[in-house]
Parts: structure tokens; sequence; C-alpha cells
């Protein structure tokens, strides 16, 4: 068997947390579907603000002297990716929020192709399914094709959480499949086609500016 990896980020400020519970039930279905896991605490790390100075469109590297490629890397090394938030006012939290917005050239680049990704969240009254969604089109749009999906409400009770993380097990068993067997989704095929179609596009308008991923994109013979 091929080794499989499958990293897990979480984005909660708090310890043992209840979409951490969540997370932790995915990783552990795809521990038993044979792939290795990585757990990430997003909070253990330092991720400065992006800038918007296109610096990593243009050269490929990041001003930023933090702990950013500590994570980037991982989740590049990974054939799966679990991303988790609580839902922070409808949205995810502000340190999630710094990890997607330092992936900007993962867009343009399209580096997550080929990759996996399942995302989890949890809320006190509502919206977690809304916020789950969210971080699985940050990862489809950077190439990634999405298995699933869980985000649990705690007003919904006791009950509906302990079978959300059962849900959660058997999404991380879902994943482990998908990566072993290369799973193919035709109907997120076209997004993905839409998408690397853009990119071409722009990265060719914008290669006098953009001379990292302009070669990046002639190296893989998309252009």
């Amino acid at each position: 068997m091929n080794y499989m990896q499958v990293v897990g980020i979480s984005s909660s400020p708090r310890k043992k947390s209840n979409t951490d519970l969540l997370l932790s039930a995915v990783l552990s279905g795809a521990s038993d579907g044979g792939c290795e896991t990585v757990h990430i605490d997003l909070y253990n790390f330092e991720i400065e603000y992006c800038k918007a100075c296109d610096t990593c469109y243009k050269t490929g590297s990041c001003v930023h002297m933090d702990e950013f490629s500590d994570v980037y890397d991982v989740i590049l090394e990974s054939d799966g990716i679990v991303m988790s938030s609580p839902n922070y006012i409808n949205n995810v939290t502000a340190k999630m929020k710094s990890l997607l917005d330092r992936m900007a050239d993962t867009v343009h680049c399209q580096r997550l192709l080929g990759k996996y990704s399942v995302a989890v969240s949890t809320a006190g009254g509502s919206g977690a399914q809304e916020v789950a969604d969210y971080l699985n089109q940050s990862l489809f749009i950077m190439g990634a094709s999405i298995v699933g999906s869980v985000g649990l409400n705690l007003s919904d009770g006791e009950e509906l959480f302990q079978k959300g993380i059962d849900r959660s097990y058997q999404l991380g068993i879902q994943l482990a499949d998908a990566i072993l067997t290369k799973a193919e989704f035709p109907d997120q095929q076209e997004g993905h086609n839409a998408m690397l179609d853009r990119m071409k596009q722009l990265v060719s308008f914008r290669k006098d500016e953009w001379p990292y991923e302009y070669t990046y994109f002639v190296q893989k013979k998309w252009l």
C-alpha cells in the first residue's frame, strides 16, 4: 500500500474544543482507513496577516518570517486535508482566515489538485454547516476535491452531537478510501477545469509582474 497522509488543521482557540472532537474523529477514521495522520493546532504557530504585496506571486516566497511555512509544507505533503473551525460570527476564526489568506498563490497555482478535503465546524446556535462549506470551498478553489463535511449546532442537543462525531469518523474512512482509490468526482471536475482555465488567463495576463507563477505554469505544461 502506498503511503497516505492526512493533515487535520484545528483553529479553535479552546483546547479540547467541540470542534476539535469532530476533527479528531475524522482523523481517527482516516487512520483506521490506512492513513498516517497529523494534527496541527494553528494556535501553536505564529502566522501573520497577508500584506497583499504580491511577493509570493512574483518570487514564490513570502515576506513574513514567521511559522506559516511549517504548516503549509505539511499541507502540501498531505494527500488529504481536514479543515476545522468553530463559527465566529458566520465565518471561520481569525487564525484560520490568516492561514487561508496566506495561501493565495495556492489558488493561482492550483497546488491542491489531486488532493482531497473534508471540513468540520460547530456553532452554539446556528451556522456551523455554512462555515464547514466555506472551508471546503476554500480548498476547492485551490484544486482539492471535496469528500464531505459535518456542521453541528450545539443547540440541537447532545444526541445529535454524538451522531455528528460518528458521522465525522465515517467521513474520515471515506476520505482515506478516496485517497487510496484516487476517487474522481465528475460533478466537481467541471469546476476544477474552469478554475484552472481562469488562472491560466490571469497568470498569462500578469506574466511580467508575476514571473514565478508564470514559470510554474510553463513548467506544469499548462501554458
